[in-house]
């Protein structure tokens, strides 16, 4: 028996109370709930899993959209009482072997949150955390630095144009032109106007400078304290190691204290409102959504929130359910709106509806057919499988154990911080079993998801029509607005005060010159780097033209079966055509089904399939260039033979048709685009790399702007017949290739039979791909963006190359000691970089959320003069920045998995070449790599005469960058 297991409600430990102890079966967990004498909650989750976790959340609520709560965030990371350096947070991302790091601000609360599987690593990280919340300096630069300052546009010159900067400035600039961003936050506003929720917590730029000091340091006070902190600890350490760690580093140093952070009810509206809201965009015919949206009930009632969830699954979470196929086949839009599906992230609830890709004008047709169809269906009813085939995903979720995406033990955290952080039970979202029995009772009853859309919906007055239209001269008119912004706050400016502005901004340079004493930080060393990689056993079987390994893996009750299929030599009308047969071949019909039933049996029998194309490279050459479609799906165990038989169908005889194919082009047009400018950096990136690496140019052509381009001609053509021919003849060309299968199971399930699948394949060699270079020139996307992402690349050395390990260190060091300062600290981009791809040899250096051009690329430029520096010269020189940049690099190298990927990734990676010793091998060089080495590789490969330049940006950009010596060819996106 261990201490642990003596643990029961009523127990003390230290000055918490235990309040109450609960099995959670479903997930192999025990979780802990304790109250602090302080008044802070504590949840630990007991699980045996060795990437520890913690998190503090403090709810925050504020009255203004300056931004307050969001540059806290950042600026309580800029140095604290015990860790008195600029950047405590940027300067441990290289010192520890994290799985995830970060702080986030949402529209009620804010967490500073991280995970490590070091134990060494993961209380260096609470030292670090627990200071920061609690005990930040937050200094007068901090705040001019992250929040908002004046600025000449030549720093040192006070007759220059005076701008405003900051980095969560600029960071929101780029944000709230996007339609999500603008869509998200005016539904909020149109359906909580009386609450916190109709200001915009991350900041609206016009508003950002309105924050003052003193209002910073003041919501600190009001909202940073243990009595409205809510801590959460995941792992399988002793319970008392986490909650001593936390005593001594906070809890001694405070009072209990009262805070008021509630938040009421929003008073119901008598009748239904419309709203229309703006984004910055050219596209006036297709670029509008209209989004109908009510106001729920409670979002910490256990039943309530099931309820609307599995009903938002049932009337939207496939192509067949019975609101979004009226919705997409009524051509009125490409696809369902940002922001549809129900909403629990607030104190009260929210369900929405909508469209996108429609014109402005077609936005009350949209409100009539969502509320018609809703009529329709409370009248008609809902077919009971319908609502089971819901049920069975939330069974899959709350059984399925995955490090996917993001760490399971943060997955959980958020999954209890819902209801938790507004008065509920935080298990409530981690056993749903209660729940469920509970929803299943009451469907024995009779129906309960008709009358919630009639009472909930249809006969609920606090209901918002959202119309969200491009508005081709915002941008512009935004420009000038925060120029005559400027000019209203300096009006009065005296003299003293430009001789001040420049003052600030000089000392505020120079502070980001001086190096900081990052020594008093803890630290792992190289000698807590994994030098071994994981090796699960698999086995592995021909049959005819695929070979299958099989994984066994605790995974829960879930399989997991994986198709890849190495591809033969395709002409370049059949490459650029394999995007579009990924995307639609699992989106259509297939054996006989339209692709509303197929839809329907997906959801019903697993727990979702997917199709992608792949392309990677050789260990040892860059010339080896590989091409791959990948189908995937997961079932559970009782489902196994129904999951092999629906990729089966899928995979053996897809059905295109020509109305389908028209909506789904349309949907991954749109889809793109609405992302181009969140992922501004990726493509930006990826159009550099395309003009010297054959990898990069053939995802240019698949996934870049390049095949967006060709996906637009294609809508714009309409020639659907011929480009159905033309999948069929693909479909043919797929399935002469070489299978692989990969199936992750439990012992019970490993003998899953796939012979259905196996026997498709020809087994034809796989080809070695060319994809022929971009022209090596640099250039420039333009599109609706008031920040710039700015990209340079060179194309080096493949995997197993010596030099290679090097580049990868190279990379993790001139971002931490060079690029994040004079890009984000200096330069006020949200963020910035190097990276190094070691199985595509290309190196990178990107911008993101970027105010500055030309500046940007000089510093990527200077980027060797800086490593050839005084820093980095004579005995002993940069050692300490080489051995972080070692350890950082190495974490790429030791991913974070789970069941459902380890055995997947070992499997796939032998029979690419990467084998364990192959990666181990990397392993051992990279920790013997030296500073002579870094600056040898940079004087080698990252010259000019090696560099590609590409950007995206809100403008021309050749009269930023005419210093630098560099024309751009400008087009428009």
């Amino acid at each position: 028996m261990t201490v642990q297991d003596l643990i029961t409600p009523g127990t003390v430990l230290g000055r918490y109370t235990v309040e109450r102890v609960e099995a959670l079966p479903s997930i192999q967990a025990t979780a802990y709930l304790l109250r602090h004498e302080l008044g802070a909650r504590h949840l630990h989750i007991e699980r045996d899993d060795d990437n520890q976790t913690f998190a503090v959340f403090f709810p925050t609520v504020p009255s203004d959209s300056t931004g307050v709560a969001h540059i806290l965030e950042h600026t309580a990371l800029m140095g604290s009482r015990n860790f008195p350096v600029a950047d405590p947070f940027f300067s441990m991302i290289p010192r520890s072997l994290n799985t995830f790091m970060n702080a986030m601000t949402a529209s009620d609360w804010t967490t500073y949150l991280y995970s490590t599987r070091n134990e060494k690593d993961f209380f260096n990280l609470l030292n670090i955390y627990l200071d920061a919340a609690f005990f930040p300096l937050l200094r007068y630069e901090s705040f001019r630095r992250d929040g908002h300052r004046f600025e000449n546009a030549d720093p040192a010159d006070k007759t220059s144009e005076l701008k405003m900067q900051g980095v969560v400035y600029n960071e929101m600039k780029g944000a709230m032109a996007t339609p999500s961003s603008v869509l998200w936050k005016a539904l909020q506003k149109a359906l909580y106007p009386d609450l916190t929720y109709a200001n915009n917590s991350g900041g609206e730029p016009s508003e950002i400078p309105n924050l003052t000091y003193q209002g910073l340091k003041d919501f600190h006070a009001a909202h940073y304290h243990p009595s409205n902190a809510y801590f959460y600890t995941y792992g399988n350490l002793p319970l008392e190691r986490y909650l001593d760690a936390i005593e001594a580093g906070v809890m001694q140093d405070f009072t209990p204290n009262v805070l008021d952070v509630s938040i009421p009810d929003q008073t119901p509206f008598t009748e239904p409102q419309n709203v229309q809201a703006s984004y910055p965009s050219t596209d006036t015919e297709r670029g509008a959504q209209a989004l109908v949206a009510w106001k729920l009930g409670h979002s910490f009632d256990p039943d309530e929130n099931l309820r609307w969830k599995v009903l938002s699954e049932v009337l939207l979470g496939n192509a067949a359910a019975p609101l979004t196929r009226p919705l997409i086949e009524s051509g009125l839009g490409s696809a369902l709106s940002d922001g549809s599906g129900y909403q629990d992230e607030f104190r009260e609830a929210a369900f929405a509806v909508g469209l996108k890709g429609l014109s402005a004008a077609s936005a009350p047709a949209v409100q009539t057919l969502v509320l018609d169809t809703l009529a329709r269906i409370a009248s008609e009813g809902l077919p009971a499988e319908l609502i089971d085939s819901a049920l069975h995903q939330f069974e899959i979720a709350q059984k399925e154990v995955s490090n996917s995406g993001w760490p399971y033990s943060l997955k959980v955290a958020f999954r209890a911080v819902g209801p938790w952080l507004y008065g509920g039970d935080p298990l409530d979202g981690l056993n749903l079993d209660a729940a469920l029995a509970r929803l299943q009772e009451a469907r024995n009853n009779g129906p309960i998801f008709e009358d919630m859309i009639r009472e909930g919906l249809l006969n609920n007055t606090h209901r918002v029509t959202l119309t969200l239209v491009p508005d081709p001269e915002l941008a512009s008119a935004q420009e000038q607005a925060e120029r005559e912004m400027v000019a209203r706050l300096s009006a009065d400016f005296t003299e003293e005060d430009r001789v001040r502005v420049v003052q600030e901004a000089v000392s505020l340079l120079e502070s980001q010159d001086t190096d900081d004493d990052v020594s008093i930080l803890p630290t792992l060393t190289l000698s807590d780097v994994t030098r071994k990689v994981a090796r699960p056993a698999y086995t592995v079987e021909q049959t005819g033209g695929a070979v299958v390994g099989r994984v066994e893996q605790p995974t829960s009750g879930l399989v997991y079966l994986d198709v890849q299929v190495r591809l033969p030599e395709l002409s370049s009308e059949e490459l650029e055509l394999l995007p579009l047969y990924a995307f639609t071949v699992t989106r259509s019909g297939a054996a006989g089904q339209d692709y509303a039933a197929l839809a329907r049996r997906i959801e019903a029998v697993t727990g979702g399939i997917s199709a992608s194309v792949g392309s990677s490279t050789g260990p040892d050459s860059l010339d080896d260039l590989r091409l791959s479609m990948s189908f995937g799906g997961k079932a559970l165990s009782r489902n196994a033979g129904e999951l092999v038989s629906v990729l089966r169908d899928v995979i053996a005889q897809p059905e295109f048709e020509a109305t389908r194919l028209e909506q789904l082009l349309k949907q991954r047009v749109a889809g793109q685009k609405a992302g181009i400018v969140s992922s501004g950096n990726a493509y930006a990136g990826r159009l550099a790399a395309a003009q010297l690496s054959p990898e990069a140019a053939l995802d240019e052509q698949l996934i870049g702007l390049a095949g967006l381009k060709r996906l637009e001609a294609l809508v714009e053509s309409g020639d659907w017949a011929s480009t159905i021919e033309r999948l069929k003849a693909l479909h043919a060309r797929v399935l002469e290739g070489q299978g692989r299968l990969c199936v992750t199971a439990s012992s019970g399930d490993l003998a899953l039979d796939v012979s259905s699948i196996t026997g498709l394949f020809g087994g034809r060699q796989a080809a070695h791909v060319s994809s022929p270079l971009a022209p090596r020139v640099p250039v420039a996307r333009t599109t609706d963006t008031p920040v710039a992402y700015n990209a340079v690349a060179f194309q080096t050395v493949p995997f197993t190359h010596p030099d290679s390990p090097a580049l990868l260190a190279l990379g993790n060091l001139l971002t931490s000691e060079y690029l994040l300062r004079e890009l984000r600290e200096k330069g006020g981009a949200y963020g910035g970089g190097a990276g190094f791809n070691s199985h595509s040899g290309v190196f990178r250096m990107t911008s993101y959320r970027d105010p500055n051009i030309g500046r940007t690329f000089e510093v990527f430029r200077q980027a060797r003069d800086f490593l050839n520096g005084p820093a980095f010269q004579g005995e002993g020189a940069g050692l300490r920045e080489l051995n972080e940049a070692i350890l950082s690099a190495s974490k790429g190298l030791d991913p974070l998995t789970s069941p459902d990927t380890v055995g997947r990734m070992r499997f796939y990676g032998d029979l690419g070449g990467y084998t364990a010793d192959v990666q181990e091998a990397y392993v051992e060089r990279l920790l013997n790599v030296q500073i002579s080495d870094l600056i040898r590789v940079m004087d080698s490969y990252l010259t000019p005469d090696h560099a590609a330049y590409a950007l995206l940006a809100g403008k021309d950009p050749n009269a930023d960058t005419a210093a630098q010596g560099l024309t751009f060819k400008v087009e428009s996106i």
